[in-house]
């Protein structure tokens, strides 16, 4: 990690808690927008590529990659576009809090999927770390049973969202984030719309849509999405990858604290719903502070 100025960095961590704020804030865009969460994602990674394509424009960006690359870019982002549009399928289902907790077992997906996929040995803590995850899920299934349906489309986006890191956790190594976003974005449109070219829903897409559902979807695929992206990743070129994880987790708690904001008594659930969501949060703080000491040791 290069030495930076302690300006420098405070300016970074700004930017860091903004973008995960943002990130928050998806989870409430998701809930106001009027259409399916197909229909969403479409929109959203519609607008996305052209903004970063714009950015790459003006900034004079090469987004110039191998073939090989290309087709590994183009075919993740297959999984991108699942992933966002379980995401968004939840939240409809559900309710905001409901769908982030859930999210949050991305770090258990992980810790038990990146071990097996990269031929590595599973750990005692990361096995200890996933059973409070599973616990406070099950807490969550046994209160908020009403809400089943929501709680399954949560975590399965949690599952695709693990799997599509570990993927770019190696292709990072040899190409840009942003650029991998881009190209991945772009292979979500492309993907969603043959998805919906076979179920003929793009053949009755009429674009007249609400005033705020535009509004919305501007947001959502410009300062949620393209925005948030280029913000996050830049920022990581000066701040430990402890510091990202540990505020990037804060994601759920400002997205459920914007939900209460929002949406107020839709948002209340039960205090076994509150317990599970403290497990889980918790075993999620506690999945980087271990990560760092063990490093360390």
């Amino acid at each position: 990690m290069p030495e930076v100025s302690s300006a420098t960095l405070n300016r970074n961590l700004v930017i860091l808690h903004a973008t995960v704020f943002i990130w928050g804030f998806t989870g409430i865009l998701g809930a106001l927008i009027s259409i399916t969460a197909v229909q969403m994602v479409w929109y959203r990674v519609l607008i996305a590529t052209f903004t970063l394509f714009l950015y790459f424009t003006l900034s004079k960006t090469s987004i110039r990659v191998s073939p090989k690359q290309f087709l590994q870019f183009f075919l993740t982002g297959s999984i991108v576009a699942l992933h966002w549009i379980l995401f968004f399928h939840a939240i409809k289902v559900s309710t905001v809090s409901v769908t982030l907790v859930c999210l949050s077992s991305f770090t258990l997906f992980t810790a038990i999927l990146e071990p097996v996929i990269k031929r590595q040995r599973i750990l005692v803590a990361d096995i200890v770390i996933g059973l409070i995850i599973i616990l406070g899920i099950y807490m969550i299934f046994k209160f908020e049973s009403r809400y089943t349906l929501g709680i399954v489309f949560g975590l399965s986006a949690a599952l695709a969202g693990s799997i599509f890191s570990i993927i770019n956790s190696t292709l990072v190594q040899k190409a840009e984030a942003k650029i991998i976003g881009f190209y991945e974005m772009a292979g979500a449109f492309f993907w969603i719309t043959l998805y919906r070219l076979f179920d003929h829903s793009l053949m009755t897409e009429t674009f007249h849509l609400a005033g705020s559902d535009w509004l919305y979807l501007i947001l959502l695929g410009t300062i949620c999405t393209a925005l948030a992206y280029v913000a996050g990743v830049s920022v990581m070129r000066t701040l430990s990858a402890f510091r990202v994880a540990l505020i990037t987790n804060l994601e759920p708690v400002y997205g459920i604290i914007l939900a209460f904001i929002f949406f107020g008594n839709k948002e209340k659930m039960t205090l076994g719903f509150y317990v599970g969501a403290v497990l889980i949060l918790g075993a999620v703080f506690l999945y980087p502070i271990h990560k760092r000491r063990k490093k360390l040791v």
